[in-house]
């Protein structure tokens, strides 16, 4: 795989799950600065390097964001800050707006008011935006249907994104992600993932709250699967697409729980709730347009939850 190198690289939302990943593994070629207020991220996530620029900001100061924009002329941009928890998104849209849409549109703008030149923009939508449209596998020309705040901002800023790059020359692509899962993945915030839930409920002998009889599906993808996408769409030469990053099959929660028990050799707890409002039953990608570029994942979900537990382990 081609890599990013000797390039100066912004990921906001740096130290969250996603994009502590990415910094791992483009920090020793790289300068990387990564912006994040830690509401979700934890500083600990990042790798100890004088590669490494960290500034505690909001992407909503957009004095800030403008200022370092213009002053570090970025060679690489990767939009992954976000208030990712559909919950919080319904509880406070007008103020979880501001940061999932808003502040990304002032980071275009910047780049096109000063004609900023950088190599390639990336934006991280969701497979929420799909919503609960029957159709599946879930196309890129799906229809769409958020159900949620957070899945109306990540649509409508994927729609920014693209367009500002046709209209304004500006190099952008965007991906949907579907379940993304992995080291780093903190059980105790708001939007964590379910697996890391469960992993962590397992291993403490906890009891796992399960919202619905545990058959809805996802396509859960491994966090190595996802940044070495990321990576290979930065240095590629596509443009304006929108692109699905999943694994293209189907899993239920069912068989998740089932297959951590297997591993670890342990009994899940498990306390049955009322589904939550906005929630998807079902959901898994048509991953044909991505594979068109050389994606290949390399993790199924046994593999991946056994890396996933090694790692967790070392």
């Amino acid at each position: 795989m081609d890599r990013i190198s000797n390039s100066k690289v912004l990921i906001t939302g740096g130290a969250g799950f996603i994009g502590s990943n990415l910094a791992d593994t483009l920090i020793e070629d790289n300068e990387i600065v990564v912006v994040d207020d830690l509401s979700m991220g934890k500083i600990e996530n990042l790798p100890k390097s004088n590669h490494l620029h960290f500034f505690e900001h909001s992407i909503t100061d957009y004095e800030f964001m403008n200022k370092l924009l213009v002053e570090w002329e970025f060679d690489y941009i990767f939009l992954l800050a976000a208030v990712a928890s559909v919950a919080d998104t319904v509880k406070r849209p007008l103020e979880t707006h501001e940061i999932n849409q808003n502040a990304n549109i002032n980071i275009l703008e910047t780049i096109r008011v000063n004609r900023l030149s950088l190599k390639k923009l990336l934006f991280s939508s969701s497979a929420a935006v799909y919503g609960n449209d029957p159709e599946l596998p879930k196309k890129e020309t799906s229809p769409i249907d958020p159900l949620s705040p957070y899945a109306i901002d990540k649509y409508a800023t994927e729609r920014f994104v693209i367009d500002y790059g046709e209209l304004y020359g500006i190099p952008t692509v965007a991906t949907r992600f579907f379940n993304v899962y992995g080291p780093k993945q903190n059980p105790s915030s708001p939007y964590s993932g379910v697996l890391s839930i469960i992993f962590n409920c397992v291993g403490k002998d906890a009891v796992f709250s399960l919202y619905g009889d545990g058959n809805q599906t996802r396509d859960f993808v491994f966090i190595s699967d996802v940044v070495n996408t990321l990576v290979m769409l930065m240095v590629s030469n596509e443009e304006h697409k929108v692109y699905n990053v999943g694994t293209g099959v189907s899993i239920s929660i069912n068989q998740v729980i089932e297959e951590f028990e297997n591993i670890l050799n342990k009994k899940l707890k498990i306390n049955y709730r009322k589904i939550r409002s906005g929630d998807i039953k079902n959901s898994y990608a048509d991953i044909t347009e991505i594979s068109k570029t050389g994606y290949r994942p390399a993790f199924d979900i046994h593999n991946g939850l056994q890396e996933y537990i090694d790692q967790f382990y070392k």
